[in-house]
């Protein structure tokens, strides 16, 4: 089994639109949770959303191409260039049958569902775009990247919803570990505040109705109410160890470990015992070789919602023993509201720059505590504090759970 780096990282986030932006709001607590401005709210019952702020992907993509794509392909592609600039990757110079993609979406191009059925219905259905199907499929953020960047290997999507990014690292991080492909561009992107995915979050009485923005997103307070939808994208450029560090490529921190289960037991909602998703820690610290008294730090799945933040407390409870009252648990969901397919691997990112920059960031806003959720949420203030062993799991409907260690460099 080889050694796996995460040399490059590139994200666009609620609080950031850059790696470096991203540290900063960390290090800031900073909320982006914010009035949605897309379309009048009248009516929906929620108002608030984590949406991009000053993203310019003309500046990124050209003209002639962003009329094929959704936006969940758009944020996809300027993430892998963020993430491929930094990782020092020459293409010209690599064997692009050993360079592969996985990228998650929860949802895909569901803004080009709801404008294609509107220009359908109104204008006839012959009149839909002939790039409808490629802008809608959820393969195709994976599919531009590949052909961007020229890459042969394997090109993938994971689609486990709420769970996709991660397990999108995770499967890539396999690839390169039991030697299949030497780099992995992977991760997750999602485009969903629109109309139609505002209001079928909404419909399932998912969302927070929250319209104080502070009093949203509040993972294991008392008085949560459920989740703030997000959007954005998080790309990681996994490559083996050895390969990166004779190349001398900047190393973020070495994934080590993953683990992946299903509850098998409800459409939405989480096991209550959390069993599976402790089942799914226990794999990934097994994976990664290590005890539950070495990770310092697990960036929590923590949407927000009464159900998850209890059943990942005893999850964590279970996995974990008696070391889980050492650990820091925070949730950085408090700031960027929740990604769906892209939360998994934006937290990846996180969770690589806490181990690079001895940051463990803060649960914001968090005023009542529940005693159903007692660990350490880290809670306001973030932490300048060196950390070895760091966990990010996440749990999807369907029962999706997965899990990823990494370590520092």
């Amino acid at each position: 089994m080889r050694r796996v780096a995460v040399t490059g990282a590139g994200v666009l986030t609620p609080v950031g639109n850059s790696v470096p932006e991203l540290l900063q709001a960390l290090r800031e607590g900073k909320c982006g949770i914010a009035p949605i401005t897309r379309f009048d709210t009248t009516g929906f019952g929620v108002s608030l959303a984590g949406e991009l702020k000053d993203f310019r992907p003309e500046e990124r993509i050209s003209r002639q191409e962003l009329r094929k794509m959704d936006l969940f392909t758009v944020y996809a592609l300027a993430a892998a260039g963020e993430a491929m600039e930094r990782s020092g990757l020459r293409m010209e110079e690599e064997d692009r049958s050993r360079v592969g993609v996985i990228v998650s979406s929860g949802i895909g191009g569901i803004g080009s569902i709801q404008s294609a059925c509107a220009r359908g219905t109104e204008r006839g259905w012959s009149r839909i775009s002939p790039y409808f199907i490629p802008m809608t499929i959820t393969n195709m953020a994976a599919g531009q990247i590949a052909i961007r960047y020229g890459i042969h290997g394997l090109c993938s999507s994971v689609v486990t919803a709420c769970a996709g990014g991660t397990s999108a690292v995770g499967e890539a991080f396999r690839q390169i570990r039991d030697g299949y492909h030497d780099v992995m561009v992977c991760g997750g992107t999602e485009a969903a505040v629109t109309e139609l995915g505002i209001g079928g979050f909404a419909a399932m009485k998912a969302l927070s109705p929250a319209t104080d923005p502070d009093r949203a997103s509040i993972p294991f307070d008392r008085e949560r109410s459920g989740f703030v939808m997000g959007e954005g994208a998080g790309i990681l450029v996994l490559e083996e160890y050895e390969r990166a560090k004779s190349r001398g490529a900047e190393i973020l921190c070495e994934v080590t470990g993953y683990g992946v289960s299903c509850d098998a037991y409800h459409i939405t909602a989480p096991c209550p015992d959390g069993s599976a998703a402790a089942a799914c820690m226990k794999q990934a610290m097994a994976d990664a070789g290590v005890t539950p008294s070495e990770v310092d730090y697990i960036n929590a799945h923590g949407t927000s919602t009464a159900l998850n933040d209890r059943c990942e407390t005893l999850a964590v409870k279970q996995a974990f023993g008696d070391a889980a009252s050492g650990l820091m648990v925070s949730s950085t969901k408090s700031m960027t509201g929740h990604l769906l397919g892209a939360a998994g691997a934006v937290e990846a990112v996180i969770s690589a720059l806490s181990l690079k920059h001895g940051l463990v960031p803060a649960t914001i806003n968090y005023r009542v505590p529940d005693p159903d959720c007692d660990l350490d949420v880290v809670p306001n203030t973030p932490r300048e504090q060196e950390i070895q062993v760091a966990m990010s799991p996440s749990l999807g409907f369907g029962g999706h759970n997965a899990a990823l260690v990494f370590r520092k460099a």
